[in-house]
């Protein structure tokens, strides 16, 4: 076997190491009561499914679900009353297929949600069907929630909300609730009197201050003291609490697989010593969600919207499952990397294959997440021009080795006069230019309206790496214009700026922000190196 089969062997190997690594089985000693969880918050659109289609999913789809939930929930939390048109609500309550009914048969109690909005007709409605469906399933049906955080989305008076409990009150027998954040119950107190239950919400991973999990739940437990104080007489019920499972750091609210599990079976054992009524958001993660809340809006699941488990309530947990594939990609994506150069230099061993395990990343960071069709056309383009910069990248790396002569730079004014003919040239300076300025676009967005947007780093790594590279082979850019400066030094600007309005606990931003800066550092030191030789020398 030759010297570069060998390198390759050996650093598959270590490649595999490597992915294995950080998704060994965690979290297995934090366990949580033997039984199930009190509730769970539970929307029933499937993937590519969503509260603006014209149709609401099946009940035989419904039926499938609450056959999952009842393994591991008492109970569910709704938040609309209308399954469909209020024609089609009414047949699935008067044939014995509406949610209720199927929670009946699946053996689960359910907290009833009336979706109250700005529109006084629509409210009508859900309120008329939320009615019906409760005094059709009295033992079913446990608690009736009418309005989720309407006040804090600033849709309905304190007035016409308080109105609105009032009918829904003299109407059924269960217990009423209103279900809002801290703040807007702290606000508008003149609601408890009108409700048997406040119900608050208390999600650490979305408050202005973001906490980690230690804090977070130290939080939840001090936050119910305070309210059963601020409330006394009244039922202290937490409606929404959870982690999301993936998305955005938020200053040292880290989402993940762990992470989730970790804070929901702590969670849960707390509030069985402190006998405390919850619900937990939620069963299975809403796809749809991307829109309004980001990445992780669409990630709150204990089942993912394909209806996998993500963790069982006890046991080891696995990080990301499907690691091995990426782990083989990242393997064969190096030795293909490595043998496009002939694998004679050594030297480019190891590039090759962080090359290859940085592709990996990017697919990882990218393919499971196409929510909406915008990110599968950022999939179509970056992921390809990724793979084929790659490439680039290693041939380029092994001519400067070699000592061979290099092209004539595309120059980052030619590339934008191509763009403009809708032609993309394809080679490294051009691909170059390109990321580097897609990189400071995206950034600049980031700084001014980031609450929503991950760290790019999956979409920008390859880029990153030929940064690396380029010191490594001491490859300045050469023939820069104001198009290659500018987006390096706002880039560079950019991500400084980005990491003191994350914060240094923010792990994940403050990753990205380095290779931000080091994506922006060949041109700028280039640029420094050109001007101190300008300089005239001292007499």
């Amino acid at each position: 076997m030759k010297t570069g089969q060998i390198a390759c062997l050996m650093l598959s190997l270590f490649t595999l190491y490597m992915w294995y690594s950080p998704n060994r089985p965690q979290a297995g000693d934090v366990t949580m009561p033997t039984g199930k969880l009190n509730s769970l918050s539970y929307t029933p659109y499937r993937n590519g499914q969503g509260p603006g289609d014209k149709t609401f999913p099946a009940p035989a789809k419904i039926a499938e679900d609450f056959a999952l939930i009842a393994g591991e929930a008492n109970g569910i939390r709704t938040y609309q009353a209308l399954e469909g048109t209020p024609a089609q609500t009414a047949a699935r309550l008067a044939n014995h297929t509406g949610i209720a009914a199927l929670a009946q048969k699946a053996g689960l109690k359910m907290w009833l949600g009336i979706w109250l909005g700005a529109d006084p007709a629509k409210n009508a409605q859900e309120i008329a069907a939320g009615i019906a469906e409760a005094n059709a399933y009295p033992d079913t049906v446990t608690r009736v929630v009418v309005g989720n955080e309407v006040l804090l989305r600033r849709e309905l008076s304190v007035d016409d909300l308080n109105a609105d409990i009032d009918e829904v009150h003299a109407q059924v027998k269960q217990p009423v609730a209103y279900a809002d954040v801290t703040d807007f119950w702290k606000q508008f107190p003149q609601v408890a009197p009108h409700v048997d239950v406040v119900m608050i919400h208390i999600l650490p991973y979305w408050e202005d201050k973001p906490l980690g999990l230690d804090a977070a739940l130290n939080s939840v437990q001090t936050t119910t003291e305070s309210f059963k104080k601020l409330f006394p007489g009244k039922q202290i019920s937490i409606g929404e609490t959870g982690w999301p499972s993936r998305g955005r750091w938020r200053g040292a609210a880290a989402p993940s697989r762990v992470n989730e599990a970790v804070y929901l079976r702590r969670f849960a054992t707390q509030a069985a010593v402190d006998g405390v009524d919850y619900n937990i958001i939620e069963a299975f993660d809403q796809n749809w969600k991307y829109q309004d809340e980001g990445i992780a809006g669409a990630n709150w699941g204990i089942w993912n919207a394909h209806r996998d488990l993500k963790f069982p309530l006890n046991g080891p947990v696995t990080e990301r499952p499907s690691w091995p594939w990426y782990a083989v990609l990242a393997a064969i994506m190096g030795s293909a990397l490595f043998a496009a150069v002939g694998m004679r230099n050594l030297r480019l061993a190891v590039p090759a294959f962080a090359l290859g395990n940085g592709l990996a990343i990017a697919c990882m960071g990218t393919l499971p997440l196409l929510y909406d069709k915008w990110q599968v056309l950022d999939a179509v383009v970056n992921l390809p021009l990724q793979f084929i910069f790659a490439f680039f990248i290693i041939r380029r790396a092994d001519a400067i080795l070699a000592g061979q002569p290099l092209p004539q730079a595309t120059t980052g004014a030619q590339t934008l006069a191509a763009l403009r003919r809708f032609r993309l040239p394809l080679n490294y300076q051009a691909l170059w230019f390109i990321f580097l300025a897609a990189a400071a676009i995206y950034q600049a967005i980031l700084v001014l309206n980031g609450r929503y947007l991950d760290a790019p780093t999956p979409a920008f790594i390859i880029p990153v790496l030929a940064a690396v590279l380029r010191f490594y082979t001491k490859d300045r850019p050469q023939n820069m214009g104001w198009e290659e400066l500018l987006p390096s030094f706002a880039l560079a600007l950019l991500a400084l700026i980005n990491v003191m309005l994350e914060g240094s606990q923010n792990l994940d931003f403050v990753i990205w922000s380095v290779g931000a800066l080091v994506l922006a550092a060949p041109c700028i030191m280039a640029a420094e190196a050109k001007k101190g030789k300008k300089k005239p020398k001292r007499l």
